[in-house]
């Protein structure tokens, strides 16, 4: 079993869609965590609405946490993800182990949550989710 870290700035979004479907989708050959740089301290409620409600998947043990709680845990990370998104300026991590890192350039779904319709919200979330999920797919094929 590898363990995987997804990294992202807030840990409300794009590292959470990406620990559950790998916890969901791939766990019996991963283990995911999440994390972030700067984070908010708790799921985005849009997102986590979406998983729970429109995926099954069972958020009560997730939380938005920050990375340096992995730098030195016991939990050995097999591999790092981050996936910030250079184009709107955001800070990606930095990771002791920089051979362990892949970066995924994701749009922070977040920011247009925030002015969107109950509609708008799925199409927004239902996209990240679906570039995450392919993004790991590929990942996983190549292993």
């Amino acid at each position: 079993m590898k363990n995987i870290l997804f990294v992202c700035t807030g840990n409300s979004a794009r590292s959470i869609i990406a620990e559950s479907i790998v916890n969901y989708e791939y766990s019996n050959k991963f283990k995911a965590f999440s994390a972030g740089s700067n984070p908010s301290g708790k799921i985005n409620e849009d997102v986590k609405n979406f998983l729970e409600k429109n995926k099954n998947y069972d958020l009560s043990n997730y939380s938005s946490k920050n990375f340096e709680e992995f730098i030195n845990n016991e939990i050995k990370m097999d591999h790092v993800f981050t996936v910030c998104n250079n184009a709107n300026n955001e800070v990606c991590p930095i990771w002791p182990q920089k051979e362990q890192i892949t970066h995924w350039d994701i749009e922070d779904p977040v920011s247009k949550l925030q002015n969107a319709n109950n509609e708008e919200k799925q199409i927004i979330i239902r996209s990240t989710f679906n570039i995450i999920s392919s993004k790991i797919k590929d990942w996983v094929n190549e292993k």
